[in-house]
């Protein structure tokens, strides 16, 4: 991965120049080209769903495209046009929750971001061709994450969703009219890390809107 950054010259044979790929990507072109990929590749899952700005702790830290189905993928864009100021605080929330993360990243922050981001998350680059569309690179793919976290899973959910997850299984009895850091508290107490993932993707797929009023 070490070395200079790389231009790749294309002849245009109608005006004899010589243009190259350059690597000026932007936030919404990624994002853009991105999901149409992601739903071009699930479109035979008819479980799966596909999430932008996906809150994480009470939408203190927000995925760019995360991928529900039988596990939660988070795929964060790092476009030419960013900086990697809040990686460090991204890396940390998205550890705790998702099962697979990959970085989709613009070749300018490529070799710094390697070098932040935990070794089990998926590297893809993004580069603008020479017809202007965007065009990804999977340098390394995702691996599992097997350290997340129960309690920040469990704050994933509203109020009332994990409220209802408690009704049903009949365990919401004294924690009903508190706060929602003690249905938190309850939902981790009861459930297997594996058990709680479940549900939640449940939830979130089923979800109906995705910003609280």
């Amino acid at each position: 991965m070490r070395g200079k950054q790389k231009h790749y010259l294309v002849c245009d044979m109608h005006n004899h120049k010589i243009k190259k790929t350059h690597f000026d990507t932007k936030d919404f072109e990624i994002r853009q080209a991105l999901v149409r990929d992601l739903e071009v590749a699930y479109a035979n899952d008819p479980d799966h769903k596909i999430v932008e700005e996906l809150g994480i702790n009470h939408g203190s830290v927000r995925a760019d495209v995360a991928v529900i189905n039988g596990i939660m993928d988070c795929y964060e864009i790092k476009s030419d046009r960013d900086t990697l100021q809040r990686l460090p605080e991204q890396i940390r929330a998205y550890n705790a929750v998702f099962d697979e993360v990959t970085l989709v990243v613009g070749f300018t922050h490529i070799y710094e971001a390697i070098e932040m981001i935990p070794d089990w998350w998926g590297v893809t680059i993004a580069k603008t061709n020479i017809h202007g569309d965007i065009v990804f690179s999977t340098i390394r793919k995702a691996e599992p994450n097997t350290n997340k976290d129960k309690d920040a899973i469990a704050r994933l959910l509203w109020r009332d969703e994990a409220l209802r997850i408690l009704e049903n299984k009949k365990q919401d009895v004294g924690v009903r009219s508190k706060p929602k850091v003690f249905i938190y508290e309850r939902l981790v107490s009861t459930h297997s890390i594996d058990e709680l993932s479940l549900i939640v993707r449940q939830s979130l797929r089923s979800r109906p809107m995705w910003r609280a009023a």
